[in-house]
């Protein structure tokens, strides 16, 4: 089944590869999307594919790269719409 996730990731999560490394997750189970920091220091990202490897980039977030330290995520599961065609960082 197909599935979408909004995910807020809390912690030291930026400046330690956090984007890049969403995205290389991502595109290697094909999910789509995109991933963002925020200026509050998280980061947020939007994932739509298959459910298990949605939640397989949900893990993902919840312990980040090597260098982040995770503190919490917020996740809310949305409609999937199927409006992305690949997965890129937003700046």
């Amino acid at each position: 089944m197909k599935a979408r996730a909004h995910v807020f990731v809390i912690g030291r999560v930026q400046g330690v590869f956090f984007r890049s490394e969403a995205r290389y997750e991502a595109r290697k189970r094909g999910v789509s999307g995109w991933v963002r920091n925020l200026p509050d220091d998280r980061v947020e990202a939007v994932f739509e594919g298959e459910e298990e490897k949605v939640n397989k980039l949900l893990e993902f977030c919840r312990r980040g790269p090597a260098g982040a330290k995770v503190t919490g995520t917020d996740v809310t599961w949305e409609n999937y719409s199927g409006e992305f065609k690949d997965f890129e960082i937003r700046y």
